[in-house]
């Protein structure tokens, strides 16, 4: 079997690796495909491996009997399922399932605690970004919380945008409503609101990014937080955000 090469990848957290971390990981690494809402942890369900995308993106959401919300986004920037892994469990009552299809490299669960336990660089990263992943939780409790509809859009927006190649994001206004824990009427109002005042343009099952910049002033607060802590955390960057 052919090895994937660290030069080839296009996750982050692989990327930023020191290069003799990666290589011992090789062996077992696996490229797997992303299908359009696959479920690659069950909640309450042993977690047998991490994944780590590539192309596409998963979300994780907390399902009730009203319904499913969205609490994290993960894309080319993190991993799947590491915080259980890492932090001594092995399953989690959130699911996590592919929100846009592409690809990922996946890692036995066993395989990863290994390697943690032998090299304190790839600890120290993912322990990072596992804090990462708080920060994101907590900011879209504020954004639930003092966000508005056109607000919340704007926020789920920009981070689907943070995680795609171009500025066209696949998505249709049903699954929005799902993601958001908004009634199909509210999402509707709310992207209309977005067309006319020019930051974003419908076409069918998809939304076209136009004013990245506009998104951001609605956002507001709402947005912002994790991805600094991102810059900061794992590539070291403290620039002001863009």
């Amino acid at each position: 079997m052919t090895l994937l090469q660290q030069s080839d990848v296009r996750n982050k957290l692989l990327l930023a690796l020191p290069p003799e971390d990666f290589v011992r990981l090789q062996p077992a690494l696996r490229v797997e495909q992303m299908l359009l809402r696959q479920v690659v942890i069950p909640p309450h369900t042993a977690i047998h491996a991490a994944y780590f995308p590539e192309e596409g993106f998963a979300s994780i959401t907390l399902d009730g009997k009203n319904g499913r919300v969205e609490i994290v986004i993960i894309g080319r920037e993190g991993v799947v399922g590491v915080g259980p892994i890492l932090l001594g469990d092995d399953r989690s009552p959130h699911t996590h399932f592919v929100q846009m299809a592409g690809r990922m490299v996946s890692i036995d669960a066993e395989a990863l605690r290994a390697a943690v336990e032998r090299h304190p660089a790839l600890r120290r990263l993912l322990h990072r970004y596992i804090q990462i992943q708080y920060v994101q939780t907590a900011q879209t409790a504020f954004a639930n919380a003092k966000g508005n509809t056109v607000c919340r859009l704007a926020r789920w927006l920009l981070m689907c945008h943070d995680r795609v190649n171009d500025d066209m994001v696949t998505v249709t206004q049903d699954f929005m409503s799902f993601m958001l824990g908004v009634e199909r009427p509210g999402v509707t109002g709310a992207l209309r609101a977005l067309q006319k005042d020019g930051f974003v343009r419908k076409h069918r099952g998809k939304v076209e990014i136009l004013d990245r910049a506009g998104l951001l002033d609605l956002a507001g607060d709402s947005y912002g937080g994790a991805e600094v802590e991102y810059a900061r955390q794992i590539e070291g960057r403290t620039e002001p955000l863009d």
